[in-house]
């Protein structure tokens, strides 16, 4: 069985491996997060397409200890963020206008990962899940920026409306990289 497989399908794989794939899985965030289209006062990231794939395909543990890493990485000062170390690192960039986000992470693979594991592995099904898990990084993302810039200014023109298609054409993006890789989502809890 190829190594990719079996971390995707969670067949009990030993624990270096798990801390492997983990690491891993944090490192394709970072670098997901380098791949920057600005805007203001937010840039376009592939980081939710990243979020929403890990937690569907790792489970809802492994990808919220990979997203945990790289919060933590990124709390300490590494440059793991979008625009750092241009916009600054550490936590000072965590409690600016993207802090939300970075919150909104947590949940999504939460969601991204409980489902996958209840059986959303089929292609509508975790078409359903990966649009679910995107939705709920909204919550913190546009409470945050509105205490951030300030609740009179046009906070869904800045924080939802410009990113809404988007994100949807990346949760679909999710699903199709799995479909066309012929990779199923995983089976059994994480």
């Amino acid at each position: 069985m190829p190594l990719f497989q079996a971390i995707i399908e969670r067949r009990n794989p030993p624990l270096a491996l798990n801390g492997a794939t983990v690491i891993a899985a944090s490192l394709g965030l970072t670098l997901s997060s380098k791949i920057v289209v600005p805007f203001d006062p937010v840039p376009f990231t592939t980081q939710t397409l990243v979020v929403v794939g890990l937690g569907l395909a790792l489970g809802r543990r492994r990808a919220l200890v990979a997203v945990l890493l790289y919060l933590m990485q990124g709390a300490v000062g590494l440059p793991v963020f979008a625009e750092t170390p241009e916009k600054g690192i550490g936590i000072d960039y965590m409690l600016g206008p993207t802090g939300g986000y970075l919150v909104g992470y947590l949940l999504a693979v939460l969601v991204a990962g409980s489902l996958g594991e209840r059986g959303w592995r089929k292609p509508a099904s975790a078409a359903a899940a990966a649009l679910l898990a995107s939705a709920v990084v909204y919550i913190p993302r546009l409470f945050w920026l509105g205490t951030v810039i300030g609740w009179f200014k046009p906070v869904l023109a800045l924080g939802l409306y410009p990113f809404f298609l988007g994100d949807v054409v990346k949760a679909m993006l999710v699903v199709l990289l799995f479909t066309v890789t012929g990779r199923t989502f995983g089976s059994g809890r994480s």
